[in-house]
């Protein structure tokens, strides 16, 4: 999916009905919605969308209007669904009309959290693998068989149809359509004005069983976070991030695991593939020398772990980054 021309701002739908609750379409209004002038790059242009007319009411005792109506919603270069009222019960058939028409056209088509069975109800997800709220899933599974669900991770990208699971996992998939049309450091200048994490694995698990820590004044594990990122062109050991936090390191890895929900040095990997995206898009330095720059061992490890994390390949990254920006 590639940006509309610079004559032209890429649109954005999203659909609403009554009775929704507001947390994922928040999600949507905060990253395409909101104007971004200090970016430089041409923004999104936001269409809040729906089948019904007036006032609709909203969980938490609000009511909204939506200025769009499905013909819209249809229209955008990229549709969005981010729940649907009853995940036991078929969704209206026109909006099942305007998710196929937008597909036929050649629109990106997403989901989020419930919105998937939206999609699989469409047949857009026939075949395909996708994700949702791992609360959905095994409904998704037996309402849908032809839909290959993938239930413990993040989001899933078929590049012209996309699912995200659900609650925060909505802002990933965002920061991940930012990512796909602008690159890293437009998406983590966006993250960073949200105040997350710029980049989560699409693959990463949707819930971590252990409770998170409750923030410390004086956080160990956050300190060996800081002290990573700003060595990740050396060696990193868990003995040597657990030296930062003056911590035995069985202990260290156990509060990382805590807090964080995986291994230091499967976090480390993460940073440092975060940490090339910008050299690609921006550098034309070799991909060998990229992956030194950020503390990849050996070409092979950073092939290896770019590919896992980000389904395609550094040279592959570069080249359709670099095409996408040229539109």
């Amino acid at each position: 999916m590639r940006l509309a021309s610079p004559s032209r701002r890429h649109t954005v739908s999203v659909l609403v009905f009554d009775g929704m609750a507001p947390f994922e379409l928040g999600t949507v209004v905060e990253v395409f919605g909101l104007p971004r002038p200090e970016l430089d790059v041409p923004w999104y242009d936001l269409r809040v969308c729906s089948l019904e007319r007036g006032p609709m009411r909203a969980v938490g005792g609000f009511t909204m209007t939506a200025e769009h109506g499905l013909d819209a919603f249809a229209s955008a270069d990229t549709v969005l669904v981010v729940a649907v009222p009853d995940v036991r019960a078929d969704p209206p058939p026109e909006v099942v009309a305007a998710l196929r028409e937008a597909h036929a056209r050649g629109a990106r088509v997403v989901s989020i959290c419930s919105g998937a069975f939206a999609l699989a109800a469409a047949g857009l997800l026939d075949g395909r693998a996708a994700t949702t709220h791992w609360r959905y899933a095994d409904l998704l599974r037996r309402r849908y068989p032809l839909v290959q669900v993938t239930p413990d991770v993040l989001y899933v990208d078929g590049d012209d149809v996309l699912t995200g699971a659900g609650s925060a996992a909505g802002l990933d998939m965002c920061l991940h359509l930012v990512r796909k049309d602008h690159g890293a450091r437009v998406a983590n200048a966006v993250a960073r004005r949200l105040v997350v994490p710029p980049h989560r694995d699409g693959g990463q698990a949707q819930f971590v069983e252990a409770a998170v820590l409750p923030p410390e004044e004086d956080d160990p594990v956050a300190r060996a976070m800081a002290w990573a990122l700003d060595h990740l062109a050396e060696p990193i050991t868990v003995s040597r991030m657990a030296r930062e936090a003056c911590l035995a390191p069985r202990t260290f890895l156990r509060r990382f695991q805590l807090r964080t929900g995986t291994s230091p040095l499967r976090w480390v990997v993460g940073q440092r593939v975060l940490a090339a995206l910008p050299l690609l898009e921006e550098g034309g330095a070799p991909i060998e020398e990229v992956g030194a720059a950020v503390g990849f061992e050996s070409p092979a490890t950073f092939r290896h772990h770019f590919a896992r994390t980000m389904r395609t390949s550094p040279s592959a990254y570069r080249r359709t980054f670099r095409a996408t920006a040229g539109t």
